[in-house]
């Protein structure tokens, strides 16, 4: 083993990228006579490079390697960038070029780092062979997706990014972007509202001309993870974090590809600063077997997750845990939710009204406690149908990706469906665990003679354990401000006329809309 003295920086070195451009960076390496010929870690940051000297650099330092932290082109300030990222693929590989150069560089390469900083490793990740090993911690190979939700779009998380342009800034953006949203205004001023200047990613954002738009192709790396060329990548994701269900979905493409992943997912949010010693813990000991060929410290299931709930870490050899089934539970007349086939009945109604927005409980967010919440005070507006189980005989577990097979009908050709799935304890607190939306266009065809739609509503993964005694509800809406934008239901994304849209949902034998729960045993 490597034992590294004390740390040196050799700070504001100038890391050329083509077109003039020079990035800078910080090298942090062992002591004189111990660096020499140990690997290197890089670390691509548009959050800046000198914060994370400190939880990444010395860090790893002090255990032996050398890293190398250098800025992005948009470090500092995503503000004035059109695209933030796009430049990802050209400027490390470059940064790699150079690389190459160094006197004090050997071969062995890794990168680690969180959100956008693994967004820079699916970047390069496989088209640089000195690359051993990834540690891509709350983050996904696809920004496009998470911004891109269910046909919406991200309207509070793209605010808080683009806001979040210094530590100070980083506090205020939740309660400056909630502000802006609740003036109602329309869209395309918000960007002003909430940061005082015009953000040119938002207004591409409202602009955005759907799949396969230039857009979504610079913040898309997600064909990286199903290439042969990668290397071993360890995953470390949140079950409240934004990214998790692109995270899963890398978690899934690399084993696809015949890789062998590691993943770590835990009780996390973004930016949640408990899992960083776990993060970099983890990091160490991939990065020691992968580039010094150390693997005592690398765990014997590849798989760990926190159950929520039980409160307990769990290992497995991979994800979905093995002996996973997809149960429906089918919305019952009369609000209740059975895996018993529904009764004859009529379907639930509700309006929504997109000048009075369905407010969102605490969900995946870029920056706040997006940890559950007690949803009861959501629960008794009218906008929001409920559908509770009898209490569980017993504990069940679902671990996995839940979806929601609805049939629905609505007064307009475009409106949005939102479903979240709840904990309800013996005392009444009803915790939400996952959401997720679909936004409906007009497509005379996905209806039947009735005007009756079958959809199908993907939510983010959970990891969670409901105990005996406690109870699964379903919730349906259209709106889940400010995390999304209420559909002014026109077609429109953006502008100032708004309609309101009369929902049904049917739960009946030849409409069974139910709620799909991968339970694990």
């Amino acid at each position: 083993m490597i034992r590294a003295g004390r740390v040196r920086v050799q700070r504001d070195i100038e890391v050329p990228v083509g077109g003039g451009v020079a990035l800078p960076a910080d090298r942090y390496y062992p002591s004189p006579g111990v660096s020499e010929g140990t690997p290197t870690i890089l670390v691509r940051s548009p959050m800046g490079r000198r914060p994370l000297g400190i939880f990444y650099g010395r860090y790893f330092a002090r255990h032996g390697f050398q890293v190398l932290v250098q800025d992005s082109r948009e470090a500092g300030d995503f503000r004035a960038h059109a695209v933030p990222l796009s430049r990802e693929h050209e400027d490390g590989l470059a940064t790699v070029e150079w690389l190459r150069q160094q006197p004090w560089f050997t071969g062995p390469l890794a990168m680690h780092g969180l959100s956008a900083l693994g967004f820079s490793q699916w970047a390069i990740a496989a088209d640089v062979p000195e690359l051993k090993a990834l540690s891509v911690h709350l983050s996904a190979s696809s920004f496009a997706d998470a911004i891109f939700t269910g046909g919406s779009f991200g309207l509070e998380s793209v605010l808080i990014w683009l806001s979040n342009h210094s530590f100070t800034s980083s506090i205020t953006a939740p309660s400056r972007v909630r502000r802006a949203v609740a003036t109602g205004r329309p869209l395309e001023e918000l960007d002003l509202l909430a940061s005082g200047t015009r953000l040119p990613f938002f207004q591409e954002v409202l602009a955005d001309q759907g799949p396969g738009s230039t857009l979504r192709t610079a913040l898309d790396h997600s064909r990286t993870p199903r290439r042969t060329s990668v290397p071993p990548a360890h995953l470390v994701g949140g079950w409240y974090d934004v990214f998790v269900r692109g995270q899963l979905d890398d978690y899934l493409a690399l084993r696809a590809a015949g890789h062998e992943p590691h993943l770590t997912v835990g009780p996390w949010f973004h930016y949640d600063l408990r899992h960083v010693m776990v993060s970099n813990r983890e990091a160490l000991a991939w990065f020691r077997a992968h580039l010094l060929g150390e693997r005592s410290g690398v765990r014997p299931h590849p798989v760990r997750l926190f159950v929520t709930g039980a409160d307990e870490w769990r290992d497995y050899p991979h994800y979905p845990p093995p002996g996973t089934q997809q149960v429906r539970w089918h919305l019952q007349p009369g609000r209740g939710l059975a895996e018993g086939a529904p009764a004859e009945s009529q379907p639930d109604h509700y309006r929504f009204d997109p000048s009075d927005p369905t407010p969102a409980p605490r969900g995946p967010t870029l920056i706040g406690n997006s940890r559950p919440a007690d949803n009861r005070a959501l629960e008794r507006r009218s906008d929001v149908l409920t559908y509770t189980s009898e209490p569980l005989r017993r504990p069940m577990e679902v671990i996995g990706s839940v979806t929601a097979d609805l049939y629905v009908r609505s007064s307009r050709e475009h409106t949005d469906f939102v479903v979240r799935l709840c904990d309800v304890h013996p005392g009444g607190a009803s915790m939400n665990l996952c959401e997720g939306i679909l936004r409906l266009v007009r497509s005379a065809d996905t209806a039947d003679e009735d005007g009756v739609r079958r959809i199908s509503v993907e939510l983010y993964p959970t990891g969670h354990r409901f105990r005996a005694g406690h109870r699964l509800r379903v919730q349906v809406c259209s709106g889940a401000s400010p995390r999304f934008p209420a559909n002014p239901g026109t077609g429109e994304r953006a502008g100032s006329v708004k309609v309101t849209a009369e929902q049904e949902v049917f739960h009946d034998p030849a409409r069974p809309s139910a709620l799909v729960v991968p339970v694990v045993g």
